[in-house]
């Protein structure tokens, strides 16, 4: 009987490619060429700024078409009119996918989101060398992803510190308690994402990010992400200090998604009237 793969080998097997990724890519296209793009100079937005506004979500919306856990998820959803539908419909942020063997993304997914919007893109990828992180700011991205479960405490204070050096805000995403407290550099990190996808069973519990939310400091905004699919359990998230809410799969399902953002943004409205009445 053969076993299932656990996320955490899947982790390793993405990371092991994304290394040979990352040294093919610094070949074709050397760091110099990067600092030539149009973004590479400009100001980024802050994705902080924007899931604190009062007047938006704090919806994180994300374009992602497949999952190694699941496979495609969305093969047909237009970028442009997708991320727009996003933004149009009330979500603060957006984030794109650019993992092309596992997700089916690529940086031109990125640049085509920046190209039609104006609020904080959230570079999705698997981090493991600087030349990812001139490559975020060279596509247009205002923040990147730092994955605590594949990176040492080392590289994490590297590469936020870089990061940070170039405008751009960092995300680190944590799946535990022991992962935070490694990790967790305020001279590296503007933002800490709770995962609550287990890494060795793909089960999601919200019990993950209510139990890490007293244990992440004040100065950090907290992002809960995966499993979230109600205007109920945003809430309850934000009444434990969660102002940001990345949302992938329950959107991309649909075969509009910037639909089904709008009408979990309106379930949301409609809850906050229901509180003020």
């Amino acid at each position: 009987m053969t076993s299932t793969p656990t996320m955490t080998t899947i982790l390793d097997k993405i990371v092991a490619h994304k290394r040979r990724e990352v040294a093919e890519r610094q070949s074709l296209v050397p760091a110099k060429l990067l600092e030539r793009s149009i973004y590479f100079n400009s100001q980024p937005l802050s994705l902080r700024k924007y899931l604190q506004r009062d007047d938006l979500s704090g919806i994180i919306a994300e374009f992602k078409r497949k999952s190694p856990s699941k496979g495609w998820i969305n093969q047909h959803a237009p970028v442009e009119r997708t991320t727009l539908g996003y933004m149009q419909a009330g979500a603060s942020a957006l984030s794109v996918l650019t993992d092309a063997e596992f997700f089916a993304g690529k940086n031109e997914d990125l640049t085509i989101a920046r190209r039609f919007n104006y609020c904080p893109i959230l570079r999705k990828d698997f981090v493991v060398d600087e030349y990812q992180i001139l490559e975020a700011k060279s596509i247009g991205a205002d923040a990147i992803l730092l994955i605590a479960a594949v990176l040492t405490p080392e590289e994490v204070l590297r590469f936020g510190q870089l990061a940070r050096s170039l405008g751009l805000e960092v995300l680190l995403e944590v799946h535990n308690a022991e992962e935070l407290d490694r990790t967790l550099h305020p001279d590296a990190v503007n933002l800490v994402g709770v995962n609550n996808r287990n890494l060795h069973d793909f089960s999601l519990s919200l019990d993950t990010s209510r139990e890490l939310a007293e244990q992440i400091p004040a100065e950090f905004v907290k992002v809960t992400e995966s499993g979230l699919t109600s205007a109920a359990a945003i809430n309850e998230l934000r009444a434990v200090g969660y102002r940001g809410f990345l949302i992938g799969e329950a959107f991309m399902r649909s075969s509009r998604p910037e639909k089904a953002c709008h009408a979990l943004v309106q379930e949301l409205h409609a809850t906050e009237s229901t509180t003020l009445i």
